[in-house]
């Protein structure tokens, strides 16, 4: 899930919630939309192998 920070960057979420706080986890923030979605592609390929 990518969300577009007041300050014009771009914030990679979890998917899911964090039982922990029931926020979802930052994956890391990035300048352009097309850098978060290709680090998103990233860490889905990361997860299944």
């Amino acid at each position: 899930m990518i969300r577009k920070l007041p300050s014009g960057r771009y914030r990679l979420y979890s998917r899911k919630k964090d039982p922990k706080n029931g926020k979802r986890r930052n994956l890391g923030t990035f300048r352009s939309r097309a850098a978060a979605e290709r680090h998103e592609r990233a860490v889905q390929y990361f997860k299944r192998h």
